[in-house]
């Protein structure tokens, strides 16, 4: 039994850590779980209070699915709309190993910083506590066929309402802590991303275990 035990333990620990150039291969999206959608609709809020436990690479995995992962293969097309069909969102994740940018195409986190940067997410005391953060950026050199920049700033806004909405979804499911916030140093997050000027900050989202 606790030869069985350790072969979980390092198992489980080489799919947590085990990169390749920097990238994490997340394990296949568990997408028969969860609870009804009106249980999810009845359960869904915000919540600022944080636990410090990190989530599983199996919740992460089903997180970003649910974000804006492919959902239906022969097109590409993921679980949030998008206006025209843009995909114009980047998901960057923060933790405190780095930062990474999530491939919905190969299902993978793909390292982009090392270090605890957690807190360049926003100005709340609980975005470096909690475990997680998300940003999202639009690349508006994406957003073809639109001349006007209030349109276009008002579609890819609805864009990350959707993802931000399914990201709610998801936690309200499973028990989570969760806050879309736009209290973001832009310019400061901008820099350390070395984002193009075409690409702009929209909103980050706060993801953890509630405080008990």
């Amino acid at each position: 039994m606790k030869s069985m035990f350790m072969v979980f333990l390092f198992l489980f620990a080489g799919l947590t850590t085990g990169q390749d150039n920097g990238a994490i291969k997340l394990p296949e999206p568990d997408t028969k779980g969860g609870v009804p959608l009106m249980t999810a609709l009845k359960n869904r809020a915000s919540n600022r209070n944080f636990d410090t436990l990190s989530l599983s690479v199996q919740q992460v995995s089903n997180l970003l699915w649910a974000a804006y992962g492919i959902n239906r293969p022969e097109s590409g097309k993921r679980t949030a709309p998008s206006a025209m069909n843009w995909r114009e969102y980047t998901i960057y994740l923060f933790n405190k190993n780095g930062v990474y940018i999530y491939d919905a195409q190969s299902h993978t986190l793909k390292k982009i910083l090392e270090g605890d940067y957690r807190s360049y997410c926003g100005v709340q005391d609980f975005v470096s506590v909690a475990p997680l953060n998300l940003v999202y950026v639009s690349d508006f050199s994406k957003l073809s066929r639109i001349e006007d920049e209030e349109m276009k700033t008002m579609f890819t806004s609805a864009d990350c309402g959707f993802i931000a909405q399914n990201v709610y979804l998801y936690c309200a499911s499973e028990g989570l802590a969760v806050v879309v916030r736009g209290m973001i140093e832009r310019d400061k997050l901008h820099s350390l991303l070395k984002l193009k000027p075409e690409q702009k900050i929209i909103l980050s989202q706060t993801v953890g275990y509630p405080k008990k």
